[in-house]
């Protein structure tokens, strides 16, 4: 069976426009690679600076959060960021490469819906360098956006991952690691 001349032609021309739209499309996305120093942080007292109750009320609002330390030590804690949204982990979502990576995460993630749809976890930056938004993936960690600001993160190196527990921030520690910052 012989194949025309017209057929082989028809085919180049839709393999030259298939790979003429990947290369439009992934042109578009403009990801830059520097290597960071990465540390991490959570919402417990310890990272965050906070107690329960204000001496200011003789400790009696114990269900009130205050700041203890820095600057705006008895003022109210909210536990928000910088940006105004609360801070979380990362969440790769029911279909990625950690879904073939970690399968055993799959009747988990099948159960909870809420576990299918992929977000961004919080990362804090200098914003003068990285504004509120910025994405980022951090091998290890995920997917992140710039949402917060530390008092101790200043320059362009480096980074401040969020995690839901004291435990595994304290597992992340300080890593130099190339991240990914889509721009």
């Amino acid at each position: 069976m012989m194949i025309s001349t017209d057929v082989y032609r028809s085919r180049i021309i839709v393999l030259l426009a298939a790979l003429l739209c990947a290369q439009f499309f992934t042109a578009c996305a403009h990801v830059q690679t520097r290597y960071m120093e990465t540390t991490a942080y959570c919402g417990c007292k310890q990272c965050c600076s906070w107690g329960r109750g204000n001496w200011k009320y003789l400790k009696l609002d114990f269900w009130n959060k205050y700041y203890v330390a820095g600057p705006d030590s008895g003022k109210p804690y909210s536990g928000h960021t910088a940006s105004g949204s609360k801070p979380r982990e990362p969440n790769p979502g029911l279909i990625s490469l950690n879904t073939i990576t970690h399968p055993w995460m799959i009747p988990v993630r099948i159960v909870f819906p809420w576990l299918w749809i992929p977000y961004p976890g919080t990362i804090a930056a200098d914003t003068n360098y990285y504004p509120f938004g910025t994405e980022m993936y951090v091998p290890g960690y995920g997917d992140g956006m710039v949402e917060d600001r530390g008092s101790a993160i200043k320059g362009e190196k480096r980074l401040d991952l969020y995690f839901n527990s004291h435990g595994k921030a304290r597992q992340w520690g300080r890593q130099t690691l190339e991240v990914e910052i889509k721009e």
